[in-house]
């Protein structure tokens, strides 16, 4: 997720075009871990390995991420690819909108590691498989239809497996009739600062996960309403000092650029058994 500029969501503004089905208590069971206290790996273990490949969900099932953030896009040919950004000019040798280009031609492209090590643009299907009983998923769904994400989701038998970002009104909307059981994460808006914003917001708009922490003093309400809280972390300029201020009650895990150093933070702290 991370940078969300001109995707951002807030439920404030969403909750004007939702009308729940269940109220806030029904939460969806988010998917299991091992660990109490969550290490999400942004774009997989991207510091060496380019974001979103193969390599990089396998570098964070190595290092013992609890999830892996991928960022969900569509080729022109209606196939489901990992890309943070529209184009791919920025991560491969190859220049254009992902949404322009057909799969057989993305599949091509060269995305290339600081390791030197030579990669390709993944497709869902590949992500899912090199996920699957082995790392959670936080779906970023950036463009892509979620009938058809879901659909590839029950295919590998991962429904309880992964987590889905939502930026939009339009794609909370179609989650929640798709896939009504998937649990979801968006953004909370900054004029939430209230119990009673809080309260009529999530009434509007269940979620079973947000991205910050509002304000301190909403923590012990948004822990009896049993919401958990992922904030995200990852920075220019990410370090301990971060990790110190996010890490709240109430928190149950962080997005970082690091994740196998905030895990040996995590340790040293006896956040996380060694």
């Amino acid at each position: 997720m991370s940078i969300k500029a001109g995707l951002s969501f807030t439920i404030m503004l969403l909750s004007s075009f939702w009308i729940p089905v269940a109220a806030q208590h029904a939460l969806r069971p988010l998917p299991e871990s091992k660990n109490a206290f969550m290490v999400i790996a942004h774009r997989g273990s991207h510091l060496i390995k380019p974001e979103n490949t193969i390599a990089s969900i396998e570098d964070a099932i190595a290092i013992g991420a609890d999830y892996v953030e991928l960022d969900l896009r569509t080729t022109k040919d209606g196939q489901l690819v990992l890309l943070h950004n529209e184009g791919v000019d920025q991560v491969s040798n190859g220049k254009g909108l992902i949404k322009d280009l057909d799969f057989e031609d993305v599949k091509k492209l060269v995305l290339k590691g600081k390791d030197g090590s030579l990669h390709q643009i993944a497709s869902f299907d590949e992500a899912l498989k090199a996920c699957k009983n082995k790392i959670n998923i936080y779906l970023d769904f950036k463009s892509a239809e979620a009938e058809k994400a879901y659909s590839a989701i029950k295919k590998e038998n991962m429904e309880h497996q992964v987590l889905v970002y939502v930026g939009n009104s339009n794609d909370y909307t179609s989650w929640r009739k798709t896939a009504p059981q998937m649990p979801l994460i968006a953004s909370l808006a900054q004029s939430v600062t209230t119990k009673e914003a809080l309260t009529e917001v999530f009434a509007k708009a269940p979620l079973e996960v947000i991205d910050r922490v509002p304000a301190e003093d909403l923590l012990p309400q948004l822990k009896g309403m049993g919401i958990s809280i992922f904030p995200d972390v990852q920075n220019a300029t990410e370090s301990p000092g971060n990790w110190d201020k996010a890490i709240k009650p109430g928190v149950q895990g962080l997005q970082t650029d690091h994740p196998e150093a905030l895990i040996k933070y995590l340790k040293a702290k006896k956040i996380r058994p060694n």
